[in-house]
């Protein structure tokens, strides 16, 4: 597995870029923000991820953990291949999918090239937990100004689609336990709570 790739920038293409690592061009697919992102002539390290084919070894690039983390995930829906998850990222920002994802906004996803209606709604049923805290991070921080945890810890069940009686009820039976703990780690305890 390459984690990361770290050269100069040599050649930017259409949906790629060429780093030149000690002598050798490495070729890697990127997302166009991420492309645009690059400097020409400059040095950087990109996240990696490795696809093995019969016929082929693709590399694709990433510049944040993030983007990285959300292609992962889009990967791993059936019928959303390597290529398709790097389109996806080009039209539409991480986090402003994960919020579309967790709100279930089906239209907004649609609008992304590449992505039709059964599309969109396989992405709202397989993605909707996974990219939960995502979803929360891209958010307004009223929860912040409002007392932090225990409110982001709401808004964040509201947003993934539970009532609003049910979200303040999981957060209150969390109440003496969130000293210490994540907004993750609570989000997912309150989750498996609401489940049963």
């Amino acid at each position: 597995m390459i984690a990361h790739v770290e050269g100069t920038v040599v050649e930017k293409r259409d949906g790629a870029v060429v780093l030149d690592v000690n002598g050798v061009g490495y070729l890697l697919h990127v997302s166009a923000t991420c492309l645009a992102a690059l400097p020409p002539g400059e040095r950087v390290r990109l996240r990696s991820y490795l696809h093995v084919r019969e016929d082929a070894l693709d590399l694709f690039g990433f510049a944040t953990e993030e983007e990285e983390a959300v292609f992962r995930e889009l990967i791993g829906v059936k019928g959303v291949g390597p290529r398709a998850a790097q389109n996806i990222l080009s039209g539409i920002e991480p986090r402003e999918l994960a919020a579309a994802v967790a709100s279930g906004d089906v239209a907004r996803l649609t609008q992304v090239p590449g992505i039709g209606k059964k599309t969109a709604e396989r992405l709202v049923v397989e993605l909707r937990d996974k990219l939960a805290a995502l979803a929360l991070a891209a958010s307004p921080r009223r929860g912040a100004a409002r007392g932090g945890i225990p409110e982001q810890l709401e808004q964040a069940l509201v947003g993934l689609g539970y009532r609003p009686q049910q979200a303040a009820q999981a957060v209150e039976a969390l109440a003496g336990s969130t000293d210490g703990r994540t907004l993750d780690e609570l989000l997912r305890e309150a989750l498996k709570r609401l489940r049963g």
